[in-house]
């Protein structure tokens, strides 16, 4: 997989976590239209499982079993292929059976046995950053997942932590993931995350989300990833950093505008 993954960035979005398939079909329609119209390849991500929530009450999604066939409605009913969060080792196979991509959490880019597990699968493996990570750093991720012989690998930058419950982005990390001949994307909703910032749950400045996409899209990216809801005030997860839907589409133009300019089209 070389650096340049498409002649424009691709967009991974959806909501946080699996909520109902009506909710499902409304993001991911539109997304796919969106996709269509603006020429830009599509990838919805939603997770069946959220492991590492603040509480232990907040909501989770609705586990492998519920939550893969949830995903696999939405991939027959729009086309759009499909990323997951794993958590455990355990899980990933049954994960690849319907996703197209298996995301590797932040807080578990080291776990050394569910890198070589995602790995072996064959599908396509995103790393996110760890908060607490530097970017060169992540080399050694990489090479856990491409050791299986699977060259399929994407890194995430997604901020890093900056005293307690705030994130702040380091543009260089893009260009010094991006380094590595691997495609790179920017996570612009998680990075304006407040971690634990509301006391029982995080909370999140998503105003900010715009201003970063578009400096990502300038310093250069492969793939925006946003969380995306219709309603981020209702979101069973990470709602305060979620992009409105109604939001998505100037903003991805914008991107892809900006992105034009940095390729030098």
């Amino acid at each position: 997989m070389g650096q340049h993954f498409g002649a424009t960035p691709f967009l991974i979005a959806g909501p946080c976590v699996v909520e109902s398939d009506d909710l499902n079909r409304r993001i991911g329609e539109a997304l796919a239209e969106l996709g269509a119209k603006l020429g830009v390849h599509v990838i919805y991500k939603a997770s069946y499982d959220k492991a590492n929530r603040s509480r232990l009450k907040s909501a989770r999604g609705p586990g492998l079993e519920r939550g893969l066939e949830a995903l696999a409605a939405v991939r027959s009913e729009t086309g759009l292929p499909i990323l997951t969060d794993v958590h455990e080792a355990d899980q990933v196979s049954a994960a690849a059976q319907v996703a197209d991509v298996l995301q590797i959490p932040a807080f578990l880019c080291r776990q050394t046995d569910l890198l070589l597990a995602a790995g072996r699968t064959g599908r396509a493996v995103n790393i996110k950053k760890a908060q607490f990570l530097s970017p060169w750093e992540m080399r050694n991720a990489l090479d856990k997942v491409l050791s299986t012989g699977n060259e399929k690998v994407l890194l995430t930058e997604r901020g890093t932590s900056f005293g307690y419950q705030s994130l702040v982005v380091d543009f260089r990390s893009l260009v010094v993931m991006r380094e590595t001949g691997w495609p790179v994307v920017m996570d612009a909703t998680h990075a304006v995350q407040r971690p634990g910032g509301l006391g029982d749950r995080s909370g999140g400045d998503a105003a900010f989300i715009p201003h970063l996409a578009r400096a990502a899209a300038a310093v250069g990216i492969d793939a925006l990833f946003c969380e995306i809801h219709d309603d981020p005030a209702v979101a069973k997860s990470d709602g305060p950093n979620a992009l409105r839907l109604d939001a998505a589409r100037d903003l991805l133009r914008q991107v892809v505008a900006i992105d034009a300019i940095a390729r030098g089209r």
